[in-house]
């Protein structure tokens, strides 16, 4: 029942912030996206590139892990590496992510009860962390759009067992505009249009389109600061 007294204009606490989350990048590595069939490969690789991104922009703290990297899955998606070049990779040999004692230490690192989770495959190496962490109370999102499994069916029944124990499916550009959520964050408002540039497809064009038309800020936000300055 609502309270009109209580009701106010800010963020309900079940939002994605950049200080209450972290993203866990599991297994996004050769072998694994060879086995991957649950939709096309070439958009998971731009959906993870894309959330990584994200996660860079607005200095949200990353782990990234691995599974037998050297003996049988191969190295971290190059691409991925390449956002973060300095980050150190936990290398696995469990397929749950949450029986690696670095891996879990790394997630306590950060501090964050909201985990933001991808990765191949999604019915093994996303699910098993997933269920693993809901139990032990944290919060999890999991990256539908940048994690694969190796059917439709697999990743879907996957997706649906996380959801039953508590998860939120979310996509890519849904974290990306949830961190920056506000066009007159003029910050992250840059550097968030160009994420979606680079790899939001037909709305990156359209943000292409109408800069090149109506002007650099034509999100609004040059409106809305001025808006607030009341000029």
């Amino acid at each position: 029942m609502v309270d009109i007294d209580e009701v106010a204009a800010a963020p309900g606490p079940d939002l994605l912030t950049p200080d209450n989350c972290a993203v866990l990048f599991v297994d996004h590595q050769p072998q694994m996206y060879f086995g991957t069939g649950s939709g096309d490969r070439t958009a998971i690789i731009n959906a993870t590139v894309g959330l990584a991104k994200a996660a860079r922009v607005f200095d949200v703290p990353v782990v990234l892990s691995t599974v037998a990297a050297e003996s049988f899955s191969g190295p971290l998606l190059p691409q991925l590496a390449d956002v973060f070049p300095d980050h150190k990779i936990v290398d696995r040999t469990t397929m749950n992510a949450w029986e690696d004692v670095a891996f879990v230490e790394a997630v306590k690192a950060t501090g964050r009860k909201k985990l933001v989770v991808a990765g191949l495959w999604t019915e093994v190496c996303v699910v098993l962390p997933t269920l693993s962490a809901l139990a032990q109370g944290y919060e999890v999102y999991v990256v539908t759009d940048a994690s694969g499994g190796v059917s439709p069916q697999a990743h879907e029944h996957a997706v649906q067992r996380m959801i039953q124990a508590g998860a939120v499916p979310v996509t890519w550009v849904q974290v990306l505009l949830e961190l920056q959520r506000d066009w007159a964050r003029e910050e992250t408002y840059g550097p968030t249009t160009q994420v979606v540039k680079e790899h939001a497809g037909a709305y990156g064009l359209g943000i292409v389109y109408a800069q090149a038309v109506i002007g650099a800020h034509a999100a609004g936000c040059e409106a809305r600061r001025r808006e607030r300055a009341g000029t």
